[in-house]
This record gives C-alpha cells, structure tokens and sequence, in this order.
C-alpha cells in the first residue's frame, strides 16, 4: 500500500465508524485504560470519592482506571472543561461536585467566557450526598454555632474561612450560611478542598464548610470542632451536631455531592456499560465499607435518577449564586 491508499484508507476510518453499529464498539470496551478526572486535589470530596471508585470499576470492567487530578484552579472549572472537551469514547470521565453546574453561572456572573455548560455532561452515577459542615479548630473560642455567629457579628469581615475556590461548593455554603446568619466573613479561596483544610489545620484561616468524610479524620483526632450542618437532618458520623435549620435559618440547606459523568454525546451502548458497572460497584462491601469509615455514607444514584436530582438540585444552587451575586 502505497502513501495516497494510506491517506484514502485514513480518511475513511470516521465513515467506517459511523457505518459500524454502535454496540459493536461497546462490546469491546474497554480495550484500553480509562482516566477519571478530579477537577481538584487529593483530599478532598471528589478526591476520596473517586478512589475507591476507581479502584472497584477496574475490578469491574478488566482494565486500569487512572485518577488524574486536574487540579488547576477555577474551582473545579479546569478539571470539568478538560472532561467536557474530551473524546465521548468511554476512556475519559469525571468525578465531580455539586459546583458543576454553578460554575458556568459564575462566569456569567463576571461575563467571562463560559468553560463549559453542563448539557456537554452525562450523569452516569451519583456516588456521594452530603450535608456541608461548618468546621473550627478545636483550639478556637466557638463552642457552638450560636458562639460563631455572635463573635462574626461584632468583627464583621475579619473571619476568615477558606474554601475550593470562587462560586465552588464550599464557598457558596460558607456565604449561604453568612446570608442567612447576617453576618460577613473573609473568604480565601484555594485550590481545592484539600489545600483549604490544610490552611484551617494550620491556622491560615479559621473555619471551613466541608464534607463529612474530609473533617472526620481530624476531629476523630482532636484538631476539628464541628460547629453546624447544613443539611436538612443530623447525619449519623456527626449525631450531635445541630442543622442550622435547627437553630432557625430555615433556608441554609447545602450538599456536597460527588457523581461520575462522561461526555453527552458517549454512544449509548457505552453509557449502559458504565451504568452497569457503577450499579455493581456501589453495592461492593468493599467500597460500602470504605465510605462508611471515611463518615461519608453511599448515596447511590442510577443516570435517570441523578439526572434529576442533578437538575433540581443545581436550580436551587444556580439562585443561592445569583443572590450572592459578585463576592471578590
């Protein structure tokens, strides 16, 4: 075969495709290994959702699947665009948060250029739901909500949390619960969850809304108070700790989901073998087990059912960022 058959056979190869029935293709995925992308850095809620996640699927589908932690800024926005932009083939797919649909609205927000838009997604499976939990070191003054709250209101402004970055989940917790409290705190965004624990452990900044499963390893070990819980009910790693719909601010409801999605337009074939392979995963012992010590609890979700929690869940986010507004 001469240079110009090569070429003529290479610029067939999409018709060829597209002439081949879908689930001929599916049938042989995986033929290589998979990536799954943190739009964030280890240690935090994507980060340890997507381990053992990882770990379970490469069980479940015979081949390696690489966590690759995308973790350049943006508040996710990074990681989720590289996701967005990549081939709908099965072999790049994303672990992420509730921040994926806030996002967008943020950079609308500030009329930047949209990463992405959450139509390019594909919900495959939740994963994770947790309530957001307001964190102190165990060494601060605040014994209660309550104490926080009184303390932020003589200092207005000069509390600082830290958080994933701008309009990420953990800063739109931290100024939902500021809103609802009348109180004004300092925000300082970082790169992700992981390097904003890191910043409270070493009193860079003095609090933090984060999930259960990232906090509980360091109030198990006396460095962390627990404070409040903006979920709807008390969760059974935290029992003690109030919901500040408890404490009277009723509208202070925030959750820190983790879910695995690929691209919209994945063949359908492909996303049913991915939707099998979850639904063997998230019964695993072995990954129930792992979340239940870490303190975050399996809340599995098929793609019908996330797709509309995603949806109403991401409306109720998308409101509480356009009342917040521009937050620097």
């Amino acid at each position: 075969m001469d240079r110009r058959d090569l070429l003529r056979a290479a610029a067939a190869l999409p018709f060829l495709r597209a002439a081949v029935p879908d689930k001929a293709f599916a049938q042989a995925y995986p033929a290589r290994n998979i990536t799954m992308i943190v739009p964030f850095p280890a240690g935090g809620q994507a980060d340890l959702a997507a381990r053992p996640v990882a770990m379970a699927l490469e069980r479940v589908l015979g081949k390696p699947v690489i966590v690759d932690n995308r973790a350049g800024g943006g508040g996710g926005s990074v990681g989720n665009a590289a996701a967005a932009r990549a081939e709908p083939d099965g072999y790049t797919l994303l672990m992420t948060l509730s921040s994926l649909a806030v996002l967008p609205e943020a950079d609308r927000l500030f009329d930047r250029p949209v990463a992405y838009e959450v139509s390019q997604f594909m919900p495959i499976a939740r994963v994770l739901a947790d309530p957001t939990l307001l964190a102190v070191p165990a060494s601060a003054p605040w014994k209660t909500a309550q104490d926080f709250i009184e303390d932020a209101k003589k200092r207005p402004g000069q509390i600082t949390y830290g958080s994933s970055g701008p309009y990420g989940t953990l800063h739109v917790a931290m100024e939902m619960f500021a809103n609802s409290a009348g109180i004004k705190l300092l925000h300082v965004p970082f790169r992700g969850a992981g390097p904003a624990l890191t910043a409270l452990l070493s009193g860079t900044v003095q609090a933090i809304a984060a999930a259960p499963g990232t906090l509980k390893p360091q109030v198990d070990d006396g460095k962390l108070r627990v404070l409040g819980n903006c979920g709807a009910k008390r969760i059974a790693s935290f029992p003690d700790v109030p919901t500040f719909q408890e404490l009277g601010y009723k509208d202070v409801e925030m959750y820190i989901w983790a879910g695995l999605f690929a691209q919209s337009s994945l063949p359908a074939p492909i996303a049913s073998r991915l939707r099998e392979a979850m639904a063997q995963v998230m019964t695993s012992p072995d990954v129930l087990k792992t979340f239940e010590t870490s303190g975050s609890l399996v809340a599995y979700q098929d793609a019908p059912a996330f797709s509309e929690f995603v949806a109403a869940d991401s409306a109720r986010l998308i409101a509480a960022v356009k009342k917040i507004g521009k937050v620097e």
